[in-house]
């Protein structure tokens, strides 16, 4: 079981399942809400990710016709997103994960969108958008 939750500790969840498909994403819309250069994100079953504390603290934006993105309307730190074509999926971005996540991840995505002041040096696959078969 993974534990987390936002830096303010408004808002905690637990993940009952593994966490898949964990990838950098460079995309611009990740790069700015997240602040950095790029976004972890990992995919859950919907049906293992469950918030134990501070659901009503959390606020939502939606960022195109098909996904919404969910951060605790105190501190604004991103926990995670959902789509109305995956019901059955939470996209976690794993920063908020206090617990040693023993998944690693798989790629780059979108890294023609990069940081121009980032390099990526490790050996992971890089896509120019999502990683194949997603």
């Amino acid at each position: 079981m993974y534990k987390g939750s936002c830096l303010c500790g408004q808002i905690c969840f637990e993940i009952t399942s593994s966490i898949n498909n964990i990838v950098y994403c460079h995309c611009s819309k990740c790069r700015k809400a997240q602040g950095s250069a790029f976004a972890t994100n990992g995919i859950v079953d919907a049906k293992a990710f469950n918030i134990s504390q501070g659901e009503s603290e959390l606020t939502a934006y939606k960022s195109n016709a098909e996904q919404t993105k969910y951060f605790c309307k105190h501190c604004g730190s991103p926990i995670m997103s959902k789509s109305s074509t995956k019901i059955d999926q939470v996209r976690i971005r794993l920063g908020t994960i206090e617990s040693d996540i023993t998944e690693r991840p798989v790629a780059h995505i979108f890294v023609d969108s990069k940081a121009s002041w980032e390099d990526i040096n490790d050996d992971l696959p890089h896509y120019k958008t999502y990683e194949p078969n997603r």
